[in-house]
């Protein structure tokens, strides 16, 4: 890799990481990383540089050296504050020392120092972490490599925790002065079927006929001015896997690193029966980032729509699924929050209606991001009777206050459940996943082009689901063999989500060599089991992956333990029981740092150090800190683009061409077109009486529609520019609260008819609701099957509310849909 040898930061300091280089080990659903950091001093006086860089949360750091010419200096873990007086002490003694540590506020920051390296020396750092690779929506395994770490904001009044918190440095992600290259092996029991990125990668390598064994590079030249994702996708994803791994040799006996440990892999597969019903009930509350960053765009395209943007369309979906008979209430947050109702309301065509108007005036206009207060308020109120709290947050995650944000979502665990969502670069990785495992819940993350809704709707189909009960877990292992948990008990269940559990084997049978678990539970009132056979017999050498991924969960756990209260006592036992664990099993924790020190040839570094700070990019503005005056540049552009245009009343027509197919390339138009200038002309006889009225040029458009402020008028036509609102939302925003549609002009525009057509079709002794509903079900199905994740639910409530109307016609006015449409959908297609 070429080196780039004289950079500096915005302050013109000299920088000295020049490069990065990563290699990916990914065995079935875990990963071990080994990341390279090349320094090089090209002052003339020693020098500290000073690295606050991101990880994943679940990441278990376990190797930490450094090379300074040929000589290599491995890390020993050691207690923290024993670890800073060792790495001060050398320093002031002139040797050279390097300290890894874990930050106190949050288990996705780390802070690397490289100490009293001389003028021209040279230093080569090695880290390597071990992780579990999440699932995602699509059955995809996500490997993240984070380089983008925005400045967190500091809610006022809070202590930082002093000694310990990291202070980042960051610049503009295009201005990131080192280059990246990775380097990824993929193997599993199941064949590959590919790896995608959200960066340019190398084609595919298979290694084997079999195809489950892989390489893949990123493409030469990378800046790392992104977070770099990896999805990898095998076939049969949803086979349970078990991994027995063999204990350290020169560990002792009936210790953690010494015997062996299983890491079980669960898909549960609930009956379907169950899985066709979806509950009525709940009280839903939508938790929604308003800070000056989310007025960011979702990505760096041209043309991306603003983080709040996708978030108010994901609003409109949520809110068009929620089923009759639930509650709900929507909370903005920034510096401050506010609620859109003040409690929960009962769901129903008014209080859906008020919800989305105010939706509509949904901006990045709250100033920094405070979670914890809305919280409170939302924890504060009483649960309502049999309906079930479900919790959605949606937020770029950039907090300083995370550890006090998890400890109340677990804290109030028994009253809700949890979902949560991190949008765009830097969202942090502790926060979104946590607040999802300390709440039950999911958690997903929306980064480079994925779409928010698809995401979001798979968390409701969840939250939908019927809840399962009195889970337990049921150990069967040979005589003399003993079961030690170190994961904590499962606490929730989603159909075909995995679940992983890991714990320590202590002892050994000379008969036996099978062992099995058995995960019990209540779903709808009807007993379930799902049982995973395993050998004891360990498998191939896997590195004491299994071994540091336990003793990571074991330790997390612990330090939510103690941070949890009870007497001094007993969080001083805590604390040195995660130290013991640490240093023990060589895996990082928030008690511990590594330190190595390089004693050389005994002759000390001469001359005062300078320090230096290594940049890591970031997003927009940073993290909301200072509200909307904080926001990038572009984001600032980008809002007065969408609301600086005066407002203009268009009058359209229900003439077909309007919206024919053709006007929409894939069936998706989106704010990527925002100044389209593809023009439809229409004929001022095909107006209608009805006719909808657009405020062209802002947000606030009524049925949803949003158009450029420049239209042309002709003596018999008018001109407009290509309309950009995408049709599925048109059509979802014409949807009732029932599940039912009315027969509109605003609907036919979607469709590509008049009114004339639409009435003439129906049969004589169909409702115009009814046939209406049908309608909007064939096109859903004959024109966006792809998209069907996002509008699935509320599908269901349609087909549910023609069933309740006992229309005899069903038949027939399927057929009619469809010859009318140009489509060949079937009624059971349709559920019906």
């Amino acid at each position: 890799m070429v080196c780039h040898c004289g950079l500096v930061t915005g302050k013109n300091e000299p920088v000295p990481l020049k490069s990065i280089e990563v290699e990916v080990k990914v065995n079935d659903h875990v990963a071990t990383v080994s990341s390279t950091l090349q320094y090089e001093n090209k002052e003339e006086q020693p020098l500290e540089a000073i690295f606050v860089f991101p990880l994943p949360a679940e990441a278990a750091v376990c190797h930490f050296s450094a090379k300074i010419g040929e000589t290599e200096v491995v890390a020993h873990v050691k207690e923290k504050k024993q670890a800073r007086e060792e790495y001060d002490d050398a320093l002031s003694s002139g040797q050279q020392a390097f300290l890894l540590e874990e930050s106190e506020q949050s288990s996705d920051v780390f802070q690397l120092n490289v100490g009293s390296l001389p003028p021209g020396e040279s230093a080569s750092i090695r880290l390597e972490y071990v992780t579990e690779l999440a699932v995602q929506a699509d059955d995809g395994l996500r490997i993240c490599l984070p380089a983008v770490l925005n400045p967190r904001y500091e809610p006022q009044g809070v202590n930082s925790g002093g000694g310990g918190s990291a202070q980042v440095t960051s610049v503009p992600a295009s201005a990131v002065p080192y280059n990246l290259s990775v380097k990824a092996h993929v193997s599993s029991p199941r064949p590959i079927s590919k790896v995608e990125s959200n960066c340019p990668l190398d084609p595919l390598n298979y290694l084997n006929p079999e195809q489950t064994q892989a390489t893949i590079s990123l493409a030469a030249g990378h800046k790392f001015d992104r977070d770099v994702e990896l999805l990898v996708y095998y076939k049969d994803a949803h086979q349970p896997t078990p991994v027995v791994e063999s204990g350290q040799a020169s560990a002792k006996p009936g210790s953690l690193m010494g015997d062996t440990v299983v890491m079980l892999s669960l898909y549960p597969e609930f009956p379907t029966s169950v899985m066709s019903s979806m509950t009525s009930s709940g009280e839903f509350i939508f938790l929604v980032d308003r800070s000056g960053s989310m007025s960011c765009p979702m990505h760096r395209g041209e043309g991306a729509q603003e983080r709040i943007g996708s978030a108010r369309d994901t609003l409109l979906l949520l809110l068009k699924s929620l089923p009759m008979g639930c509650y709900f209430n929507i909370f903005g947050f920034g510096s401050n929050y506010e609620s859109f109702f003040p409690k929960s309301v009962e769901y129903s065509q008014q209080t859906m209606d008020d919800a989305l108007n105010k939706v509509q005036t949904m901006g990045a206009d709250m100033g920094g991001t405070e979670i914890l207060e809305p919280l409170k308020h939302i924890y504060s109120q009483s649960c309502i009777p049999n309906q079930p709290r479900q919790l959605f947050l949606f937020t770029d995650g950039e907090v300083g206050n995370t550890k006090q944000v998890l400890d109340l979502v677990k804290k109030n665990a028994k009253s809700h459940r949890c979902f949560s969502f991190g949008i765009g670069e830097g969202a942090s990785s502790a926060l979104i996943s946590g607040v999802a495992k300390e709440g039950g819940g999911h958690s997903q993350f929306i980064t480079g082009t994925d779409r928010m809704q698809p995401k979001v709707m798979q968390s409701l189909r969840f939250a939908l689901q019927p809840a399962v009960v009195d889970i337990a877990v049921d150990w069967k292992v040979p005589k003399g063999v003993s079961v030690t948990p170190l994961s904590q008990p499962i606490s929730v269940l989603f159909q075909g989500q995995r679940s992983l559990i890991y714990a320590q084997l202590t002892g050994e049978s000379s008969k036996q060599t099978e062992g099995s678990v058995t995960v019990k539970y209540s779903l709808a009132k009807q007993p379930v089991k799902n049982q995973l056979c395993f050998s004891l017999k360990p498998a191939e050498d896997t590195g004491l992956t299994v071994h540091r991924l336990g003793a990571r969960t074991l330790i997390r756990s612990l330090e939510v333990e103690e941070r949890g209260g009870g007497s001094e006592k007993k969080a001083t036992e805590l604390k040195d029981r995660v130290v013991n664990l640490s240093v023990q099993s060589g895996v990082s924790s928030v008690f511990t740092a590594f330190i190595a020190v390089h004693k050389g040839s005994g002759e000390a570094v001469k001359g005062p150090m300078l320090r230096r700070n290594v940049p890591t990019p970031r997003i927009g503005g940073g993290g909301g800190g200072g509200g909307s005056m904080r926001m990038g540049r572009s984001c600032r552009l980008m809002k007065k683009m969408y609301h600086a245009a005066p407002m203009a009343k268009m009058r359209l027509c229900a003439a077909p061409m309007i919206m024919c197919h053709s006007a929409f390339p894939g069936g998706r138009t989106g704010t990527e077109n925002q100044l389209g200038t593809c023009k439809r002309s229409l004929s001022r006889d095909l107006c209608e009486p009805s006719s909808v009225y657009c405020d062209a040029g802002t947000h606030s458009i009524k049925h949803g529609f949003e158009m450029a402020d420049n239209f042309e008028m002709a003596e018999n036509t008018i001109t407009v520019p290509e309309l950009t609102r995408d049709p599925l939302f048109q059509l979802i925003s014409l949807q009732k609260a029932s599940g039912s549609w009315v027969l509109e002009t605003a609907l036919v525009l979607v469709l590509g008819k008049t009114l004339e057509e639409v009435d003439k079709t129906k049969p004589e002794q169909v409702d115009q609701e009814v046939w209406a509903t049908v309608l909007a079900l064939i096109w859903l199905h004959g024109f966006k099957i792809k998209d069907q994740d996002e509008w699935q639910l509320l599908a269901i409530k349609a087909v549910a509310w023609i069933q309740a109307q006992n229309v005899p016609f069903v038949p027939e006015c399927v057929a009619a849909g469809n010859a009318l449409l140009g489509c060949k959908v079937q009624k059971e297609t349709l559920g019906l």
